[in-house]
Order: structure tokens, then sequence, then C-alpha cells
């Protein structure tokens, strides 16, 4: 029998770390990297940019938001300024005026709006410097364009002045301003002298009521007021002669200034010829017998002249409801059928008349046939 002697186990000594060992050979392969490193980003750049763009959105946008306000600026600023084309505003520009000179001399004179505006568009439109020296007379409402467009054809030719039949003359004076005088111009040719015989028999320092004849007149550019009135005067004249009308007022015991007044009263009361001559005849017959012409115009007229209330009972010379025979002066201007009425009026023996509330002149020759004509015909007017 053996023994069995036990085998030790042999001792293992734990392995050894593997040290790396660079490697020479060419052959051998080498350790690669397969991506780029991450970049560091720089915030404060980053936000740097991003201000710029923010910086630069704001201004485009601010420079778009003021281009179109100055766009509806523009175009608002070329359109009229207002009014009616009657309303005609006088201005002279001399040789040698520039353009932009122009446009802040229609701005200063109330023809448009804005004299950049005008600037602008005479530039834009090619017309800078096309624009005419000489005396205008503008309106208010007309545009730009249209304006610039009289400025280039140099349409300072002829205007118009229309007065009319039955204005009185604060009526015309308006008429006058409207043609774009100035209110000095036009008081000072209103209060000149006049050699004319027409004012032959019109009392020392009276106005010019009355006589400013009725009529459409044409006129050069840079006549004055006073010639304007001359015009009208002349004319009057031509037409006093014509129709003989100094004749016809001495037959009826008037003298050429008591004619126009008493015409003056019948053209404000009614515009029918064959009326008018009936209404001449009528106060023809109340001047005979002393009684007040009854004229509701006249103290109508004279409230206005004195800017009262319009009252029957007015205290006035011109109020020919409580004062008998003729007012001290014309209350407007005649038209001819009114003065041809004065001069041979209607035979008839009528003392009363009317106008009814449906248009129609009606006549009487007791008061009582009158007081009928105002319950049959005259219920509305006459109670105002």
């Amino acid at each position: 029998m053996h023994d069995i002697i036990p085998t030790r186990p042999k001792k293992t000594e734990p392995p050894k770390p593997a040290i790396a060992t660079p490697v020479s050979d060419a052959s051998q392969p080498m350790l690669v990297i397969d991506h780029a490193p991450t970049p560091i980003i720089d915030p404060i750049k980053k936000k740097r940019k991003k201000s710029i763009i923010l910086i630069t959105s704001i201004f485009i946008g601010a420079l778009i938001l003021i281009a179109a306000v100055l766009t509806v600026f523009y175009n608002i600023n070329l359109q009229a300024r207002g009014g009616t084309l009657q309303q005609l505003i006088k201005v002279s520009i001399k040789p040698g005026t520039t353009p932009s000179q122009i446009g802040q001399l229609l701005q200063d004179n109330g023809v448009i709006k804005s004299s950049f505006a005008f600037d602008t568009y005479t530039r834009l439109s090619g017309t800078h410097n096309k624009l005419q020296a000489g005396t205008y007379r503008l309106s208010p409402a007309e545009t730009v364009p249209q304006i610039v467009d009289h400025l280039v054809k140099g349409r300072v030719d002829q205007f118009s002045i229309r007065f009319l039949p039955g204005a009185t003359l604060k009526q015309d004076r308006q008429v006058l301003l409207d043609a774009g005088f100035s209110a000095s111009n036009v008081d000072t040719g209103l209060s000149a002298t006049y050699d004319t015989p027409l004012f032959a028999t019109k009392p020392a320092g009276t106005d010019l009521e009355g006589y400013i004849y009725g009529e459409t007149y044409n006129f050069n550019s840079g006549v004055t007021v006073r010639d304007i009135l001359q015009r009208s005067f002349d004319q009057f004249e031509s037409v006093v002669v014509d129709n003989n009308l100094v004749d016809g007022f001495t037959k009826q015991g008037l003298s050429l200034y008591q004619g126009i007044t008493l015409a003056s009263i019948i053209q404000r009361e009614v515009h029918d010829p064959s009326d008018q001559k009936q209404v001449a005849q009528i106060f023809y017959k109340r001047l005979s017998i002393g009684v007040p012409l009854g004229s509701d115009v006249t103290y109508i007229y004279a409230a206005d002249k004195l800017g009262v209330t319009a009252t029957p009972t007015l205290d006035s010379p011109y109020n020919t409801r409580i004062n008998a025979g003729l007012p001290p002066g014309p209350i407007a201007a005649p038209g001819l059928t009114a003065l041809q009425a004065v001069a041979s009026p209607a035979n008839g023996n009528y003392l009363f008349f009317l106008s009814g509330d449906d248009g129609i002149t009606y006549y009487a020759a007791t008061d009582a046939e009158h007081q009928a004509n105002i319950a049959a015909h005259c219920q509305i007017k006459c109670s105002q």
C-alpha cells in the first residue's frame, strides 16, 4: 500500500498589468479618433449678434412706418383746403420767385395746405421749373395738381365777377372778397370818389348802396377794385341812358336817386316784371296820399344794417312800415325791369298787395279786400 502524498497546489500569481509599449513599427495599426472636438461658443458674441439683428429690424420697421406716415401726409396735403370754386384768392408771383417761395406764398395766402407737399409734387411731376410768374386768382377748393396746372399754363388772362340784381352793398362787398381782393383793398375801393353822371343827384356822403349794377363782368388780371366798380357804374349809366329812365322818373316826380331808391324796394319785393309795375303803381298811390309804403323788406334791410333783430316796429328811417315817404336811400341794386317799373308804372287803383303762400301776388283796393286776401291766400307767410 502506498502512501498517498498530497500534492501542493502551485501558487498562481496575479496577472501583471499590461504596460503599453509604443509601437514603432509603421505596419502596426494606430488609434484614430473619428469625430472633431466640440467647439466652445462665446455666449457674449452670441448675445451681441442677436442684439444687432433686433436693432436692424427695429430700424427697418421704423423707416417703413415713417415712409408710410409721410406718404399719407403728402397725399392729404395735395387735396384742396376747402371752400367753393367761386371763392378766389389773389396771388401775385413776381419774376424770379423760386418754386419753393411760390409754395410758401400759396400756403401763407391760404390757397394750399402745405408748401412742402407743393414743392414735392412739382419735383415729382417735373413742373418744378415750369411755374410762371403773374397775377392769379386761385381757389382753395382746387387741389395742388390743379393749382400747379394753372401756374404752368399761366392762366392769368381773365376772370369774371358777377353782381346780382337785388344784392345789397354788403353782399357785393363779399363778391369782391371772394374774387381774391383783400378787405382793405375792397373797403378802399368802396369809399373812393368816382366821377360819373350816375351820381348827379346822389347826396354827398352817402355810400354806394344801390349803385353796383347787377351784371357779369370780365376783367383782365391786375385790375383793381376801383376799376371793377367804375365798370359797374358805367354799365348802370348806359342802362339809364338807353332806357331814358331820368325822363321817366321825372314824370313821376322823382329824381334819379329817388327813382333808384324806389326801384330797389320793388326789386326786393317782387321779381315778375308785370308785378313790379303794379307794385310801383301801389307805392306811387301811397306816396301821393301820405300813407307809409308798408314794405317789409325795408325794415329787414335796416335790421341787417344795424345788426339787430328784424321787427315791423324797428326804429329806423329805413323802416317804411312806420315812416311815410321813401327811405333815405336805396336798399339794394335794382335790376332793369324794376327801374322800368318805376319809370312807367301800371294803371290801377290798388293800395295793397301781398305774396301768397302759392307765390302769386294778390292785390286789393281796400283794407277789407286785403284782409280777405290774407285769409284766403296767406296763412303761412303772413303768420311769420
